[in-house]
């Protein structure tokens, strides 16, 4: 299986990336291209190969905007809706960066489970809710002592950044309680599995091929979260 590009410091054309969250363009290549001339057209554009060095925004914009929808269908009009809409494009980021890269900022990761505790202490204090805050808490510390635990077992399959997002995903699960938390947790490992076993199958991985977890564990708190808002 290729490698994972590296963490991107410098643009294509080696000019410093300053901050790694907004367009994957370039300022300076923009400026620097020289651009060609038609006689009917007149100047053209700067190659968008050269300014441009990431993803397009609109997919991952379509796919942030289908999962808050589904978020929001199942959620209904509770008060805790507000909060799954503020941190699900965190963690569409998060699951982009860790497939692309294989790693899970800590600008990100530090502050998500202590923004979701706080807003679900909001929530918590609003009519017509339907979570626990101090549940969602203790699910915090649940899953991502789980996950440290399988991290000191073995650092080369479970990153410690699984680790530091597993506090932000187990304070949403833990929102709709103890069984959720445990089917998001499934959900993540199975989905992990699954992947995994169609990379063997398709001889694009081997037993000793790393993927990042990452995804797979945003992917079954979603899961999870959306069964768990749907039933309460």
């Amino acid at each position: 299986m290729e490698a994972a590009p590296g963490w991107r410091t410098v643009c294509p054309s080696g000019h410093p990336v300053r901050g790694w969250l907004g367009p994957a363009r370039c300022a300076s290549c923009a400026a620097a291209v020289p651009t060609a001339v038609h006689a009917d057209a007149g100047p053209l554009p700067p190659t968008p190969s050269t300014a441009s060095y990431g993803p397009a925004a609109p997919l991952l914009a379509g796919v942030t905007a289908l999962l808050c929808a589904t978020l929001a269908v199942a959620t209904g009009i509770r008060p805790e809706l507000a909060v799954w809409l503020l941190i699900a494009p965190v963690g569409v980021l998060l699951a982009v960066v860790d497939r692309r890269v294989q790693r899970l900022p800590d600008p990100l990761t530090l502050p998500l489970a202590p923004t979701a505790l706080a807003l679900l202490g909001v929530a918590a204090l609003l009519p017509e809710h339907a979570g626990d805050w101090t549940t969602a808490l203790l699910g915090s510390l649940a899953l991502s002592a789980g996950y440290l635990v399988l991290h000191l077992i073995n650092p080369g399959g479970m990153g410690f950044g699984d680790v530091k997002l597993a506090l932000g995903a187990g304070a949403a699960l833990g929102w709709y309680g103890w069984a959720t938390v445990m089917l998001g947790t499934f959900a993540g490992f199975l989905l992990g599995a699954l992947y995994g076993g169609a990379l063997v199958v398709a001889r694009k991985a081997g037993r000793g091929t790393t993927i990042p977890f990452g995804p797979f564990l945003l992917a079954g708190a979603f899961v999870g979260l959306l069964i768990g808002a749907y039933a309460a």
